[in-house]
């Protein structure tokens, strides 16, 4: 990939006397002679590394320092023919990676800028490996669908080839990008992610393309766009079966072209974006109904990978639940297990809200559970199932699924401890022994919630 440097300095020999030498070392230069004009730049090129200057005319270096450091992760050298040792102290605070005096050793700052995109690749290198760490989800399950859809990730992910993914919602489809994007040749920079149904139509130039200082109402600073920051990487449009009609047109000539123009502004900005798109509609219904544009659906449908549902591959449950309860023991919910009947009742249900709904489901049961293991009156209980009364469950609580959650967990916790305070005669001291928890904090919540223990030990003498 070709580097760009930026050259921004008020002395007109200065700025062609490096260009020359940053060319010579297979640089792209770039120069500008304010700083005014260097921001302009940096709005609209892909710029790798700065050379600023620091006393100049209008905005000074310092200042522009600032803002680059702000709005842009880039490395900037600061050059200086009047520097001090205050001023490099208080470059060096803003965030300079380094201070080179003037006149300027030509050697010392090729090596600088060497050094300087060596950091900067290394704290790219990092900032990658901490996001696709162990903690990183991956695909789970050893079903037969599941291993085709591994086979077909393998075959694709190496390729430039575009890809659409299709599923139900919860199915898994942002995972599957992002195993194609880690498997990609473009791994080395983070993939850029769209939420097409999440962006107002009349901002969706502004939110893909960018825009240009003063292109509209509000628009007081330059913006890069989606499509500018894959730039050699990849752009995942989730959700694209409910952007508009008139959002679809212009997102499809930047696909077909790869190139584009910022919001007000006049420069063709060309980039190399592979696309993933994802999708839970279907689409050959959408062109049907006129809501979909059938060029735009097969310039995405290179290559189709269905996601299927969970009821399909109900066999991976296990799997999937004991990788919620790892992530959750994790962050501290504590180490609860599923017995074998509470999993047998997971796998017969349908799952209509797939992998998303169950590891909701595994979450509300780790949290509200009593118990170290998970009985299956526990399960049944948030799945609306008759079960038969049994120690963990003495209680009624109907159609606690139809409720939101947060109300289906009070009215869970209410039920339950008047039904352990009624089994213990409003005894509040054999209640927390019985429960797990502190005498003052049960006293605590009970108070909160609304339960009279005294009541409850009259009521069941």
């Amino acid at each position: 990939m070709s580097i760009h440097i930026l050259i921004i300095d008020d002395e007109q020999p200065i700025r062609e006397s490096l260009s020359g030498i940053l060319g010579d070392e297979g640089f792209i230069p770039h120069s500008a002679g304010s700083a005014e004009e260097g921001l302009q730049v940096l709005a609209e090129e892909e710029i790798h590394l700065v050379l600023l200057d620091i006393w100049m005319p209008g905005m000074d270096g310092l200042e522009a320092l600032k803002l680059i450091k702000e709005q842009y992760d880039l490395p900037v050298i600061m050059i200086s023919g009047h520097g001090t040792i205050e001023t490099a102290v208080q470059a060096t605070r803003i965030g300079a990676f380094d201070f080179i005096e003037k006149p300027l050793s030509y050697d010392k700052v090729i090596h600088s800028i060497n050094k300087g995109l060596h950091v900067a690749r290394l704290e790219r290198e990092n900032k990658l490996l901490r996001e696709s760490g162990p903690t990183r989800p991956d695909i789970t399950g050893e079903s037969h669908v599941i291993n085709s859809l591994r086979e077909q990730i393998e075959r694709v992910a190496p390729t430039d080839a575009w890809v659409l993914i299709r599923g139900g919602h919860g199915t898994g489809k942002e995972l599957v990008a992002q195993t194609i994007h880690r498997k990609s040749n473009r791994n080395a920079h983070p993939m850029v992610e769209v939420n097409c149904a999440a962006i107002p139509e009349e901002l969706i130039e502004s939110e893909l393309f960018g825009h240009v200082k003063g292109a509209f109402t509000g628009a007081t600073e330059p913006k890069k766009g989606k499509f500018d920051q894959a730039n050699g990487s990849t752009l995942f449009l989730d959700e694209i079966g409910d952007m508009s009609l008139k959002s679809q047109a212009k997102v499809l000539r930047i696909l077909q072209e790869q190139k584009f123009e910022r919001v007000g502004g006049a420069r063709t900005i060309n980039v190399d974006v592979r696309v993933l798109a994802a999708t839970n509609k279907n689409l050959e219904e959408e062109m049907h109904k006129g809501n979909f544009r059938e060029d735009l659906f097969y310039r995405l449908n290179v290559v189709p990978i269905n996601v299927p549902a969970l009821m399909d591959r109900r066999e991976d449950i296990p799997l999937l639940v004991a990788d919620f309860l790892q992530n959750f023991r994790k962050k501290g919910f504590g180490d609860k297990q599923l017995s074998n009947e509470a999993l047998t009742t997971l796998m017969q249900h349908n799952w209509p809200g797939n992998v998303r709904e169950l590891r909701n489901m595994i979450e509300r049961l780790v949290i509200m559970s009593p118990k170290d293991i998970i009985a299956d009156s526990d399960v049944a209980l948030f799945l609306g199932k008759e079960v038969a009364p049994t120690e963990a469950n003495t209680f009624p609580l109907q159609n606690i699924q139809h409720l939101p959650y947060k109300d289906a967990r009070k009215a869970f916790e209410i039920e339950y401890l008047k039904a352990k305070l009624t089994e213990n005669d409003g005894n509040i001291s054999k209640t927390a022994e019985q429960v797990g928890m502190e005498r003052s904090h049960l006293h605590k919540k009970l108070k909160t919630l609304g339960i009279d223990a005294a009541k409850i030990g009259e009521h069941s003498a």
